[in-house]
């Protein structure tokens, strides 16, 4: 290429490009890394030059170049992309490499408005030169291209008009970690700022968006979820409108349990009227969920639950098809059907489910949450009781259609309440589960508000994190990290405001946590066992028995010292009840690993000191937060070893962890056969985690007869999840031939923000 083409700098001003600088750029980036070629980067980067190229531009090219290299030849090119980027953005936000001094970042910062004025006066400015002690910038050549993109687009702090952004990585680790332990004693916290700092930014904790990118800003919101509950009265449909606006403007991702709201043609005020249904109701909802962006961070989402014996069923199950006019369908909320074991029974004993109106069968719909053997006596009454309203179908057409909707539009969730309210952390009749939330991991007790200030309202809120399985080398190193994600997400509690009195009083009474895992498809390839096979299932026991006894026992230290939440005795810990003692015993059937830890001695501690918190567990997707971390997404089998994301940022290739290590280890998602042995896995994590688990279900056409999934095969795979006491189910995914390749390296994917991020997207 022409030596003497011209560059212009960002002041206008025009110089000759220096082809020395780049190079010395390109080889420092490639520095430790395998497989990768300088001069290639560079060819590709000057194919692209122009004359009076910005220097930003020249930067851009360069980046790119690096990225469209990647490939399972030659993975390390997303590491060399990566240090190319963060090349960039440090000289974007500091104006050079070299990033400057914490107070200083910190200073100007609070007086741009962009960091909390509190850091500032909680600590001295000795105690944030110790802080900036702690910080190892050179962190930031770990990260890969694809995090480095989330990062830049979602985390780090910015302008998100003008695209200006302020800090770089580490700044945001120490800070995240500054906040939420700056009201500890001094004498500790210091300790556990640096503990917390390290552990997330080694990656061996994972945090959800809302914290991520909003942990130290002025704007304190970061709970990842929020449960909302309707009532069958006006005040409380409005009242539920307006928490969905005040919390989807927070970056919250939100759950609405709509059940109660009587059915098309129930008489209202004495027979005054005829009541309009569900239909218009949710069509509000929908409104309010779609009437704020959130910053850029996400889109607004919302699922919707109702039972499946409502008497609209039939309409609210296709309300997302594309099928019909757009006054019968609500198209851009998701669903979530909620079942027990009496609908189960209706189905494999080839009978018909009867439809009844929630406003005239009194006791039922408390009861279907609340005590199983009340709801079969209520139901059993009201399906021979002439003079109540009903309509009766045959439940392997109802089945069917759910199921058909839930494959067609990927997105009819299922909630199995009886599972929910059984195998729970709460005593179900003084603290019922009635609904789980956009991405169906948490479940918790919610109770409708009749206004928006409504004190005997409850309003649920889930705060995420999640352990790096593919960080760990022993089983002993989660106790410490379990430790530091219960202490870090209890102090979020009382650092975060609530807009809403309900959400406020519920998180401060039951002070519930829901910690996760990444990295699980990581974890089974470098033990060398698979999803599918039944080879994973003692691991998986055996693992989630430690994670699960190390979050109890974390909790339990901190009643200890700060005392345990205030509605402690509504949960079933409290009686020493554990989640060892309420699983499906069908699952023993399928794996025999004994229990490892000192269950009973925690169980009497418990019952001693209480928890500080109702939950610790639930098991989220993490689609964002995990490529931060380099990890595969929460407990899924990746779609590739690279998986191509479609993005607002363009296409960024992922390669998974240790691909050279292990590449031939990882079981890949179309590689396995069926659902059976995914199915087998979830269930046995679902033994330890006390709130529930996002969980897919995923089909190949190819695999069947005519390429058509059949309905038969669909219905086996709700049957077994509910046999292995799976709380809830999440996406349908079939598999596209156009964009998951049949050579099984490569898959695309578009990004998704229906789940609230982090958090949900975690």
């Amino acid at each position: 290429m022409n030596s003497n083409m011209k560059v212009t700098k960002r002041s206008g001003e025009r110089e000759t490009i220096d082809l020395d600088k780049i190079h010395r750029v390109i080889t420092w980036a490639a520095k430790g890394l395998n497989n990768v070629s300088v001069s290639e980067v560079e060819l590709r980067s000057h194919l692209q030059f122009f004359d009076g190229i910005p220097t930003e531009a020249i930067h851009e090219t360069i980046i790119k170049a690096a990225a469209d290299l990647i490939s399972p030849e030659s993975p390390d090119y997303q590491f060399l992309a990566a240090r190319l980027a963060i090349f960039h953005l440090r000289k974007k936000a500091f104006g050079q490499f070299e990033p400057p001094k914490l107070y200083d970042h910190v200073v100007g910062l609070v007086e741009m408005g962009k960091y909390d004025a509190h850091i500032l006066q909680d600590y001295s400015r000795e105690e944030i030169d110790t802080l900036d002690s702690y910080i190892d910038h050179w962190r930031d050549m770990n990260f890969s291209y694809a995090a480095v993109k989330q990062l830049e687009g979602k985390y780090l702090v910015q302008n998100r008009v003008t695209h200006e952004i302020y800090e770089s990585a580490q700044f945001l680790y120490i800070l995240v970690a500054a906040c939420l332990f700056a009201k500890y004693p001094q004498e500790t916290r210091l300790k556990c700022i640096k503990d917390f700092y390290d552990a997330t930014s080694t990656f061996k904790i994972s945090l959800p968006t809302p914290i991520m990118a909003g942990v130290r800003t002025p704007t304190r919101q970061f709970s990842s979820c929020v449960l909302i509950e309707c009532g069958d009265s006006l005040d409380s449909i409005n009242a539920t409108a307006s928490s969905i606006v005040k919390y989807v403007s927070q970056r919250a991702g939100i759950g609405v349990n709509a059940g109660r709201i009587r059915a098309l043609g129930s008489p209202i005020r004495g027979g005054e009227a005829f009541h309009t249904g569900c239909l218009p109701f949710f069509k509000y909802f929908q409104t309010a969920v779609k009437s704020c962006s959130q910053g850029g961070v996400r889109g607004g989402a919302a699922t919707l639950f109702y039972p499946m014996w409502h008497l609209e069923v039939e309409s609210l199950l296709v309300l997302k098809n594309n099928r019909g006019v757009d006054d019968n369908r609500i198209r851009h909320l998701d669903y979530g059907v909620q079942l027990n074991k009496l609908m189960y029974q209706r189905l494999i004993k080839g009978q018909h489910i009867s439809l009844f109106s929630p406003s005239d069968v009194p006791g039922m719909y408390d009861a279907f949450f609340e005590d199983q053997q009340e709801f079969e006596r209520l139901y059993l009454q009201y399906e021979a009781d002439e003079s109540i309203r009903k309509k009766q179908i045959k439940a392997s057409e109802l089945f069917s259609l759910m199921m058909q909707e839930r494959a067609s539009t990927g997105r009819i969730y299922i909630q199995n309440v009886d599972h929910c309210n059984t195998h729970s952390p709460f005593d179900s009749r003084v603290a019922p589960v009635r609904q789980s939330n956009l991405c169906l991991e948490i479940a918790l007790p919610t109770k409708p508000l009749n206004n928006i200030n409504d004190p005997d309202g409850e309003i649920a809120l889930c705060t995420l994190s999640a352990l790096n399985l593919g960080a760990i080398k022993n089983l002993d190193e989660l106790e410490p990290l379990a430790d530091l994600a219960v202490r870090s997400l209890d102090s979020l509690l009382d650092y975060q405001d609530y807009p809403i009195t309900a959400a406020h009083k519920a998180s401060m009474n039951r002070r519930t946590l829901g910690i996760g895992v990444i990295n699980f498809a990581n974890y089974l390839a470098k033990e060398g066992v698979r999803y599918s096979d039944g080879s994973a299932n003692n691991i998986t026991h055996k693992t989630f028995e430690a994670i699960q006894y190390y979050l109890l026992k974390a909790s339990m230290k901190l009643a200890k010292e700060q005392g345990a939440c205030p509605s402690f005795h509504e949960t079933n810990y409290a009686k020493g009840i554990l989640p060892i003692d309420t699983y499906k015993r069908d699952l023993d059937k399928i794996c025999d690993e004994p229990l490892h830890m000192d269950w009973d001695t925690l169980r009497e501690e418990i019952k001693q000191h209480g928890l500080r918190n109702s939950t610790l567990s639930a098991l989220m997707p993490s689609e964002t937060s995990s490529q931060i971390s380099n990890a595969t997404n929460g407990i899924e089998p990746p779609r590739g070893l690279i998986s191509v994301k479609a993005s607002k940022d363009g296409q960024l290739k992922q390669v998974v962890p240790d691909f050279e290590k292990y590449q031939y280890s990882y079981e890949l998602l179309w590689q396995m056969p069926n659902n059976e042995g995914y199915l087998q896995l979830v269930g046995l994590m679902q033994k330890f985690v006390d709130q529930a688990i996002s969980a897919n279900t995923n089909y190949d056409p190819t695999r069947f007869e005519g390429q058509k999934v059949p309905m038969q095969a669909l219905l086996k795979d709700l049957l077994l999840a509910y046999k292995y006491g799976v709380k809830t189910l999440y996406y349908h995914n079939t598999r596209d031939g156009a964009s998951d390749k049949h050579d099984d390296i490569t898959s695309i994917e578009k990004e998704d923000d229906s789940c609230a991020g982090g958090a949900c997207k975690i």
